[in-house]
Protein backbone atom coordinates (compact mmCIF):
# COMPACT_ATOMS: atom_id res chain seq x y z
CA UNK A 1 0.00 0.00 0.00
CA UNK A 2 1.40 3.37 -1.02
CA UNK A 3 1.89 5.80 1.83
CA UNK A 4 -0.19 8.96 1.38
CA UNK A 5 2.76 11.12 2.41
CA UNK A 6 4.92 9.57 -0.32
CA UNK A 7 2.24 10.30 -2.90
CA UNK A 8 1.91 13.90 -1.71
CA UNK A 9 5.68 14.40 -1.78
CA UNK A 10 5.89 12.93 -5.27
CA UNK A 11 3.10 15.19 -6.52
CA UNK A 12 4.78 18.25 -5.01
CA UNK A 13 8.14 17.28 -6.54
CA UNK A 14 6.57 16.91 -9.99
CA UNK A 15 4.91 20.32 -9.68
CA UNK A 16 8.19 21.97 -8.69
CA UNK A 17 9.99 20.10 -11.46
CA UNK A 18 7.56 21.37 -14.09
CA UNK A 19 7.90 24.92 -12.75
CA UNK A 20 11.68 24.65 -13.04
CA UNK A 21 11.25 23.28 -16.55
CA UNK A 22 9.34 26.42 -17.50
CA UNK A 23 12.19 28.53 -16.16
CA UNK A 24 14.77 26.39 -17.98
CA UNK A 25 12.94 26.75 -21.29
CA UNK A 26 12.81 30.52 -20.87
CA UNK A 27 16.47 30.78 -19.85
CA UNK A 28 17.53 28.62 -22.79
CA UNK A 29 15.42 30.58 -25.28
CA UNK A 30 16.69 33.90 -23.92
CA UNK A 31 20.32 32.78 -23.93
CA UNK A 32 20.13 31.32 -27.43
CA UNK A 33 18.13 34.22 -28.83
CA UNK A 34 20.32 36.98 -27.43
CA UNK A 35 23.54 35.26 -28.55
CA UNK A 36 22.50 33.72 -31.86
CA UNK A 37 20.15 36.53 -32.93
CA UNK A 38 22.70 39.37 -33.08
CA UNK A 39 25.24 37.08 -34.76
CA UNK A 40 22.67 36.10 -37.40
CA UNK A 41 21.63 39.74 -37.87
CA UNK A 42 25.26 40.72 -38.39
CA UNK A 43 25.80 38.00 -40.96
CA UNK A 44 22.61 38.99 -42.77
CA UNK A 45 23.63 42.64 -42.80
CA UNK A 46 20.64 43.76 -40.73
CA UNK A 47 20.70 47.00 -38.76
CA UNK A 48 18.35 49.11 -36.68
CA UNK A 49 14.93 47.71 -35.85
CA UNK A 50 15.27 44.53 -37.99
CA UNK A 51 18.48 43.67 -36.13
CA UNK A 52 16.65 44.06 -32.81
CA UNK A 53 13.60 42.14 -33.98
CA UNK A 54 15.50 39.03 -35.04
CA UNK A 55 16.73 37.94 -31.57
CA UNK A 56 13.41 38.97 -30.02
CA UNK A 57 11.44 36.87 -32.49
CA UNK A 58 13.83 33.98 -31.98
CA UNK A 59 13.26 33.99 -28.19
CA UNK A 60 9.46 33.85 -28.59
CA UNK A 61 9.68 31.28 -31.39
CA UNK A 62 11.76 28.98 -29.18
CA UNK A 63 9.86 29.37 -25.91
CA UNK A 64 6.17 29.96 -26.58
CA UNK A 65 5.22 27.07 -28.93
CA UNK A 66 7.20 24.56 -26.88
CA UNK A 67 5.47 25.53 -23.63
CA UNK A 68 2.01 25.67 -25.18
CA UNK A 69 2.53 22.20 -26.67
CA UNK A 70 3.87 20.82 -23.38
CA UNK A 71 0.82 22.10 -21.51
CA UNK A 72 -1.62 20.72 -24.07
CA UNK A 73 0.00 17.29 -23.92
CA UNK A 74 -0.48 17.26 -20.17
CA UNK A 75 -4.18 18.11 -20.54
CA UNK A 76 -3.96 20.16 -17.34
CA UNK A 77 -5.13 23.66 -16.57
CA UNK A 78 -4.84 26.09 -19.51
CA UNK A 79 -1.96 28.55 -19.46
CA UNK A 80 -4.40 31.47 -19.33
CA UNK A 81 -4.37 32.98 -22.82
CA UNK A 82 -8.13 32.71 -23.34
CA UNK A 83 -10.02 34.06 -26.35
CA UNK A 84 -9.30 37.25 -28.33
CA UNK A 85 -11.89 39.51 -26.68
CA UNK A 86 -11.09 38.38 -23.15
CA UNK A 87 -7.38 38.57 -23.95
CA UNK A 88 -7.66 42.16 -25.17
CA UNK A 89 -9.61 43.16 -22.08
CA UNK A 90 -7.06 41.55 -19.76
CA UNK A 91 -4.13 43.07 -21.67
CA UNK A 92 -5.65 46.57 -21.47
CA UNK A 93 -6.24 46.05 -17.75
CA UNK A 94 -2.59 45.07 -17.23
CA UNK A 95 -1.39 48.08 -19.19
CA UNK A 96 -3.85 50.49 -17.59
CA UNK A 97 -3.24 49.53 -13.96
CA UNK A 98 0.56 49.61 -14.33
CA UNK A 99 0.58 52.86 -16.29
CA UNK A 100 -1.76 54.52 -13.78
CA UNK A 101 0.44 53.41 -10.88
CA UNK A 102 3.55 54.74 -12.61
CA UNK A 103 1.84 58.03 -13.44
CA UNK A 104 0.65 58.45 -9.85
CA UNK A 105 4.01 57.73 -8.20
CA UNK A 106 6.24 59.43 -10.77
CA UNK A 107 3.88 62.39 -11.00
CA UNK A 108 4.06 62.91 -7.24
CA UNK A 109 7.85 62.50 -7.36
CA UNK A 110 8.08 65.06 -10.15
CA UNK A 111 6.04 67.54 -8.13
CA UNK A 112 8.37 66.91 -5.18
CA UNK A 113 11.46 67.60 -7.33
CA UNK A 114 12.76 64.02 -7.28
CA UNK A 115 12.44 63.56 -11.06
CA UNK A 116 13.11 66.02 -13.87
CA UNK A 117 11.82 65.38 -17.39
CA UNK A 118 13.09 66.50 -20.77
CA UNK A 119 10.83 68.18 -23.28
CA UNK A 120 9.14 65.36 -25.25
CA UNK A 121 9.61 65.00 -28.98
CA UNK A 122 6.22 63.49 -29.80
CA UNK A 123 7.16 62.07 -33.20
CA UNK A 124 10.30 60.37 -31.92
CA UNK A 125 8.46 59.17 -28.82
CA UNK A 126 5.67 57.61 -30.90
CA UNK A 127 8.22 55.75 -33.03
CA UNK A 128 10.04 54.53 -29.93
CA UNK A 129 6.84 53.32 -28.29
CA UNK A 130 5.83 51.34 -31.38
CA UNK A 131 9.25 49.73 -31.92
CA UNK A 132 9.81 49.07 -28.23
CA UNK A 133 6.37 47.47 -27.88
CA UNK A 134 7.10 44.88 -30.57
CA UNK A 135 10.66 44.11 -29.46
CA UNK A 136 9.91 44.01 -25.73
CA UNK A 137 6.80 41.90 -26.29
CA UNK A 138 8.68 39.24 -28.27
CA UNK A 139 11.95 39.33 -26.33
CA UNK A 140 10.64 39.44 -22.77
CA UNK A 141 6.98 40.05 -21.99
CA UNK A 142 5.32 37.27 -24.02
CA UNK A 143 7.85 34.42 -23.58
CA UNK A 144 8.56 35.16 -19.91
CA UNK A 145 4.89 35.33 -18.99
CA UNK A 146 4.17 32.14 -20.94
CA UNK A 147 7.02 30.34 -19.17
CA UNK A 148 6.60 31.71 -15.65
CA UNK A 149 3.16 33.13 -14.87
CA UNK A 150 1.81 30.64 -17.42
CA UNK A 151 3.53 27.25 -17.36
CA UNK A 152 5.32 27.45 -13.98
CA UNK A 153 2.38 29.06 -12.16
CA UNK A 154 -0.10 26.56 -13.59
CA UNK A 155 2.06 23.58 -12.60
CA UNK A 156 2.44 24.87 -9.05
CA UNK A 157 -1.25 25.71 -8.61
CA UNK A 158 -2.16 22.10 -9.36
CA UNK A 159 -0.49 21.17 -6.07
CA UNK A 160 0.00 24.27 -3.92
CA UNK A 161 -2.03 27.23 -2.71
CA UNK A 162 -1.81 30.73 -4.08
CA UNK A 163 0.83 32.10 -1.67
CA UNK A 164 3.27 29.21 -2.10
CA UNK A 165 2.75 29.24 -5.87
CA UNK A 166 3.39 33.01 -6.03
CA UNK A 167 6.62 32.74 -4.04
CA UNK A 168 7.85 29.69 -5.95
CA UNK A 169 7.04 31.21 -9.34
CA UNK A 170 8.94 34.34 -8.35
CA UNK A 171 11.88 32.24 -7.17
CA UNK A 172 12.05 30.58 -10.59
CA UNK A 173 11.83 34.05 -12.14
CA UNK A 174 14.95 35.07 -10.21
CA UNK A 175 16.89 32.12 -11.65
CA UNK A 176 16.16 32.86 -15.29
CA UNK A 177 18.45 35.88 -15.97
CA UNK A 178 21.54 34.22 -14.49
CA UNK A 179 20.85 30.91 -16.22
CA UNK A 180 20.34 32.69 -19.53
CA UNK A 181 23.80 34.30 -19.27
CA UNK A 182 25.31 30.81 -18.95
CA UNK A 183 23.43 29.60 -22.03
CA UNK A 184 24.30 32.75 -23.95
CA UNK A 185 28.00 32.42 -23.11
CA UNK A 186 27.98 28.81 -24.32
CA UNK A 187 26.27 29.70 -27.59
CA UNK A 188 28.69 32.60 -28.17
CA UNK A 189 31.68 30.30 -27.73
CA UNK A 190 30.20 27.82 -30.19
CA UNK A 191 29.84 30.65 -32.70
CA UNK A 192 33.39 31.83 -32.06
CA UNK A 193 32.19 35.15 -30.63
CA UNK A 194 33.20 36.91 -27.43
CA UNK A 195 30.75 35.81 -24.69
CA UNK A 196 28.99 38.27 -22.43
CA UNK A 197 29.80 38.10 -18.70
CA UNK A 198 28.07 35.34 -16.73
CA UNK A 199 26.28 36.47 -13.58
CA UNK A 200 23.05 36.71 -11.62
CA UNK A 201 22.27 40.10 -13.17
CA UNK A 202 22.73 41.02 -16.84
CA UNK A 203 24.84 43.93 -18.01
CA UNK A 204 27.00 44.15 -14.89
CA UNK A 205 24.19 45.50 -12.70
CA UNK A 206 24.56 45.12 -8.89
CA UNK A 207 23.19 41.64 -8.25
CA UNK A 208 21.50 42.40 -4.91
CA UNK A 209 19.67 45.48 -6.21
CA UNK A 210 18.61 43.67 -9.37
CA UNK A 211 17.26 40.62 -7.53
CA UNK A 212 15.32 42.74 -5.03
CA UNK A 213 13.69 44.67 -7.87
CA UNK A 214 13.02 41.42 -9.74
CA UNK A 215 11.31 39.99 -6.65
CA UNK A 216 8.95 42.96 -6.37
CA UNK A 217 8.35 42.84 -10.11
CA UNK A 218 7.68 39.10 -10.07
CA UNK A 219 5.13 39.35 -7.28
CA UNK A 220 3.42 42.25 -9.08
CA UNK A 221 3.16 40.11 -12.20
CA UNK A 222 1.58 37.31 -10.17
CA UNK A 223 -0.93 39.86 -8.84
CA UNK A 224 -1.69 40.83 -12.44
CA UNK A 225 -2.00 37.15 -13.44
CA UNK A 226 -4.56 36.51 -10.72
CA UNK A 227 -6.55 39.73 -11.18
CA UNK A 228 -8.69 38.48 -14.07
CA UNK A 229 -10.92 35.44 -14.36
CA UNK A 230 -10.73 35.20 -18.17
CA UNK A 231 -7.49 35.26 -20.24
CA UNK A 232 -5.55 36.23 -17.09
CA UNK A 233 -2.09 35.69 -18.61
CA UNK A 234 -2.58 38.68 -20.91
CA UNK A 235 -2.94 40.96 -17.87
CA UNK A 236 0.57 39.90 -16.80
CA UNK A 237 1.86 40.44 -20.35
CA UNK A 238 0.38 43.94 -20.40
CA UNK A 239 1.85 44.78 -17.00
CA UNK A 240 5.26 43.42 -18.02
CA UNK A 241 5.33 45.40 -21.24
CA UNK A 242 4.27 48.62 -19.53
CA UNK A 243 6.93 48.23 -16.83
CA UNK A 244 9.66 47.83 -19.45
CA UNK A 245 8.41 50.84 -21.41
CA UNK A 246 8.16 53.17 -18.40
CA UNK A 247 11.59 52.22 -17.09
CA UNK A 248 13.28 52.62 -20.46
CA UNK A 249 11.91 56.12 -20.82
CA UNK A 250 12.58 57.08 -17.20
CA UNK A 251 16.07 55.59 -16.83
CA UNK A 252 17.38 55.18 -20.38
CA UNK A 253 15.42 57.60 -22.52
CA UNK A 254 18.45 59.50 -23.82
CA UNK A 255 20.52 56.39 -24.49
CA UNK A 256 17.66 54.71 -26.35
CA UNK A 257 16.68 57.80 -28.35
CA UNK A 258 13.16 57.62 -26.95
CA UNK A 259 12.33 61.28 -27.54
CA UNK A 260 11.58 61.71 -23.84
CA UNK A 261 13.62 60.94 -20.75
CA UNK A 262 13.66 61.37 -17.02
CA UNK A 263 16.47 62.27 -14.67
CA UNK A 264 16.53 61.08 -11.06
CA UNK A 265 17.63 63.99 -8.89
CA UNK A 266 18.77 61.91 -5.90
CA UNK A 267 20.29 58.45 -5.52
CA UNK A 268 17.32 57.28 -3.45
CA UNK A 269 14.90 58.23 -6.24
CA UNK A 270 15.58 54.85 -7.86
CA UNK A 271 13.23 53.44 -5.20
CA UNK A 272 10.40 55.05 -7.15
CA UNK A 273 10.45 52.01 -9.46
CA UNK A 274 9.59 49.39 -6.80
CA UNK A 275 7.24 51.95 -5.26
CA UNK A 276 5.06 52.19 -8.35
CA UNK A 277 5.19 48.40 -8.72
CA UNK A 278 3.74 48.04 -5.21
CA UNK A 279 1.00 50.52 -6.09
CA UNK A 280 0.29 48.51 -9.26
CA UNK A 281 0.12 45.28 -7.22
CA UNK A 282 -2.43 46.92 -4.92
CA UNK A 283 -4.42 47.98 -7.99
CA UNK A 284 -4.45 44.42 -9.30
CA UNK A 285 -5.67 43.17 -5.93
CA UNK A 286 -8.58 45.59 -6.17
CA UNK A 287 -9.30 44.26 -9.67
CA UNK A 288 -9.20 40.71 -8.31
CA UNK A 289 -11.72 41.54 -5.60
CA UNK A 290 -14.01 43.22 -8.12
CA UNK A 291 -13.71 40.21 -10.46
CA UNK A 292 -14.64 37.79 -7.67
CA UNK A 293 -17.60 39.90 -6.59
CA UNK A 294 -18.86 40.08 -10.15
CA UNK A 295 -18.44 36.32 -10.58
CA UNK A 296 -20.28 35.66 -7.31
CA UNK A 297 -23.07 38.02 -8.35
CA UNK A 298 -23.38 36.29 -11.71
CA UNK A 299 -23.54 32.87 -10.07
CA UNK A 300 -26.19 34.14 -7.67
CA UNK A 301 -28.32 35.50 -10.51
CA UNK A 302 -28.03 32.20 -12.43
CA UNK A 303 -29.08 30.26 -9.33
CA UNK A 304 -32.03 32.58 -8.78
CA UNK A 305 -33.05 32.32 -12.44
CA UNK A 306 -33.03 28.52 -12.27
CA UNK A 307 -35.03 28.30 -9.02
CA UNK A 308 -38.75 27.55 -9.40
CA UNK A 309 -41.01 30.40 -8.39
CA UNK A 310 -42.57 29.94 -4.96
CA UNK A 311 -46.20 30.82 -4.36
CA UNK A 312 -46.62 34.12 -2.61
CA UNK A 313 -47.72 34.04 1.00
CA UNK A 314 -49.90 36.88 2.21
Amino acid sequence: MTDHRDTTTSTAARAVGRALLGGLVMATALGVGTALGPAAADRLGLAGLPARLLPAALVSALAVPLLVLAQRRRAGRPLGFGGPRAGLRAFVTGVGVTAAAAALVLGAATAAGLVRWSRPDLGTLAGFLAANAVVALLLEALPEETALRGYAWTALRERFGGTVSALATTAVFLLVPGASTVVGAGVARLLGDEPQPVGLAPGGQPAADYLILLTVFGLTLVAARTAMDRAPLWAAVGAHLTFLTVNRILLEGDARGAGWSGELMTADAVLLVPAYLLVAAAGFMVCKRFTRQRAAGGAGRRTEAGRPRQPSVR
